[in-house]
């Protein structure tokens, strides 16, 4: 109970008070400029004026980064209104008391008015005027051109950067967290540039309003000191045009000082030290002191200069040189020593650690050292870019992220091989020329180009690898033109759809099922893991996968595998009886739901046979003989390749018996062939039997079974 009211207590006084000083704050200011203020309060004001202009200087020159003080332009909004409000006050009191005498405006409006004055009127209002123009014309207008150039270079750089962000996350150099917590900073540092564009105006209006209300002052108070209460001109001028300059300075004073942080933020360069450590580091070169002190003594020699005072400083500032000189020998020193400690460690090849033997990525891209220029800068890396869009695309198409793929360079490979590793497995690997286009012959094409002829790693097709010089012929001729980095990112696509069931994970499942429990929790409670357990269901995925089967529409699945009882069902089982209530899925991803299905049949005697076979080798093998195989796969091939060229699929469709040992059996030899049961074809999709296999040829049970 204590707790709870001691944290009630905090809450209600320093929250509360942080919470409500701000528009207290701005009300107060409101007031000063309708309300007149007692001459004791304006001094106070004043004061605090000037401290809080400090303070904001100060806090600007030990900033590391601009973003490090992202409330500055809200600062600077506020005590320009701060000091517009205090002109507004002291104004009032200036022309309506002024004819007292100096004392009547505030001791602080006095003592800066008779310092700069001096007894000397036009002296002090020179001395205004030049502090002016150095606010305004050298210091605000800039820090004003410094803030539109950083605005506008900031804003074109942002896609940039976050393709970068994006590139480094798809190489595993950051976690999803730290990519998050840059693109943030990245948008951050967009928003701060664009208001220091518009709170730099505001410091420019001030210094343009303190020469106005300079003028005002001293003409109104010519006015009224002689109009109104009678005052001799010497006598006004003396009395007004103190109290004039000493308002004015009092409140261009933190103006420029304002300005000069302003200046400071805009051209502050992001660094790991403020900004008297960086110059001291930077301008703390002895090579460049030397040069000096020769050029101070040199003019110390020159007749009529005051050669004392010359010389005096030449020799401060040998001494300067002479110590930087010092402390860097010392530094390259302690540099090498710190290079032999090192290159000692990587000798000592006894010393190995775990990082140096284990790999986490999923999935990894390994080029050779000829490759690495695919990938060298990466703001403009075409590659990384297409990286990313191919896992977008997959990850949308499958239905779980496809986790990011580390790029990095591998020496033991030849130049100008890659290879793509899911874990430790190598997947793929090939060779692609990055100075070079690959040109894949069409159907028109008669030339043969001078490169080198290669086997195109994505599909197979020959084609070849030729130089920059030759690509407008190629194109004249009917080939396709391909970059480099596009034959890797299509191979790259092609091998996270094959394998993508071996990409997902329990983690991966794990994060569907939370994603999908914001929208149906009662399912996912009802199913996972009292229904089906999370090694169960990944396995179930992976089958699916495995097959081209989507798994984005997780709510059917967990649906349907709700209402099947899979006790002593096995995963592969159970990713069969999910194929019907996933079909119109399949499907679409290679026919348009209004589109004809054209399918292929196995004639009724070559089915029998096929059942036969499992039958008698179980469900899981289907051995048949081996002409028969070749007879059947010649007559696909040939039936695929026809339909290809029509830009249709083939779909193979058998009983629902056979259909997964048929699956497996034409897979490794056919990967693209899509192979359905009766079972999974909607009842409302127009069917086209384009070929029935096995018509043709005499087959009989003999000769079809071993």
């Amino acid at each position: 109970m204590e707790l709870v009211k001691n944290t009630f207590l905090d809450f209600d006084g320093k929250n509360l008070a942080r919470t409500a000083a701000l528009p207290i704050g701005v009300l107060v200011l409101m007031a000063m400029m309708i309300l007149p203020l007692p001459v004791y309060l304006l001094d106070t004001f004043f004061i605090t004026n000037i401290i809080i202009s400090l303070l904001v200087l100060m806090v600007a020159v030990n900033t590391q980064r601009p973003l490090d003080f992202s409330s500055f332009p809200n600062l600077l909004l506020l005590a320009t209104v701060l000091r517009l409000a205090l002109n507004v006050a002291s104004t009032r009191i200036v022309l309506s008391q002024g004819h007292e005498g100096p004392e009547a405006a505030g001791k602080v409006i006095k003592a800066f008015g008779e310092f700069v004055v001096a007894g000397n009127y036009a002296v002090g209002i020179f001395v205004f005027v030049i502090l002016v123009i150095i606010n305004l014309v050298v210091i605000t207008k800039g820090a004003g051109r410094v803030s539109e150039v950083s605005a506008r270079f900031t804003l074109d750089a942002m896609p940039g950067k976050q393709m970068a962000i994006d590139a480094d996350l798809n190489a595993g150099l950051l976690t999803p967290e730290e990519a998050t917590a840059r693109r943030a900073e990245v948008a951050s540092e967009a928003d701060f540039y664009g208001s220091m564009d518009g709170a730099s105006k505001f410091v420019k209006g001030d210094a343009i309003a303190g020469i106005l209300i300079l003028v005002i002052n001293i003409l109104g108070g010519l006015i009224i000191g002689i109009a109104q209460h009678e005052l001799a001109f010497s006598d006004a001028a003396q009395t007004y045009i103190l109290l004039s300059i000493g308002d004015g300075l009092v409140a261009q004073v933190p103006s420029l000082l304002l300005s000069i942080a302003t200046a400071i933020i805009v051209t502050r360069v992001s660094s790991n030290h403020i900004m008297s450590e960086q110059i001291g580091e930077q301008v703390g070169i002895s090579r460049a002191w030397y040069p000096a002190a020769g050029v101070v003594l040199f003019l110390g020699l020159v007749p009529g200069m005051p050669n004392l005072l010359f010389a005096a400083f030449a020799l401060v500032t040998l001494g300067v040189a002479l110590y930087l000189s010092k402390v860097e020998t010392e530094r390259e020193a302690l540099s090498e020593t710190s290079d032999t400690h090192a290159n000692e460690d990587v000798i000592d090849d006894s010393i190995i650690e775990v990082e140096d033997i284990t790999d986490n990525a999923k999935v990894s891209l390994l080029l050779g050292y000829k490759l690495v220029t695919l990938v060298q800068d990466e703001n403009s890396s075409k590659l990384l870019a297409r990286i990313t869009s191919v896992r977008r695309d997959i990850s949308r198409s499958l239905g779980f992220v496809i986790p990011g793929v580390r790029v990095r360079d591998e020496l033991d490979l030849e130049p100008n091989k890659y290879q793509v590793k899911l874990g430790q497995t190598i997947a793929a690997e090939d060779v692609i020329y990055p100075d070079h286009k690959l040109a894949i012959p069409g159907e028109s094409s008669k030339k043969k180009l001078n490169g080198i002829e290669v086997k195109d790693p994505t599909f197979g097709v020959d084609s070849i690898w030729i130089e920059e010089a030759l690509v407008a012929q190629a194109q004249a001729d009917d080939y396709v033109i391909i970059e480099p980095d596009a034959v890797l990112a299509t191979h790259l696509s092609q091998i996270l759809k094959k394998h993508a069931y071996e990409i997902l994970s329990q983690d991966d499942v794990q994060a569907l099922i939370d994603n999908l429990a914001e929208t149906s929790p009662s399912l996912v409670e009802a199913t996972v893991p009292k229904a089906v357990p999370l090694t169960t269901l990944t396995a179930v995925l992976r089958n699916l996968l495995s097959e081209r089967v989507p798994i984005s529409d997780l709510r059917k699945i967990l649906e349907r595998l709700s209402s099947i009882n899979i006790q002593n069902v096995s995963p592969m089982d159970l990713a069969e009886a999910l194929r019907p209530d996933l079909s119109r899925l399949i499907l679409q991803q290679f026919v348009g739901i209004s589109s004809t299905l054209p399918i292929l049949l196995f004639a009724p005697e070559l089915e029998k046979i096929l059942m036969q076979a499992v039958q008698q080798h179980g469900s899981e093998n289907l051995i048949i003989d081996g002409e028969l195989a070749k007879s059947i796969q010649h007559t696909i091939n040939h039936e695929s390749e026809t339909l290809s060229s029509k830009g249709k699929p083939a779909i193979l469709v058998v009983a629902p018996q056979i259909r997964r040992p048929v699956s497996m059996f034409f897979r490794p030899s056919m990967p693209d062939l899509i192979v359905m049961s009766f079972s999974e074809l909607p009842d409302d999709r127009n069917i086209e039997v384009v070929t029935t296999i096995g018509q043709q040829e005499a087959i009989t049970t003999e000769q079809g079974v071993e």
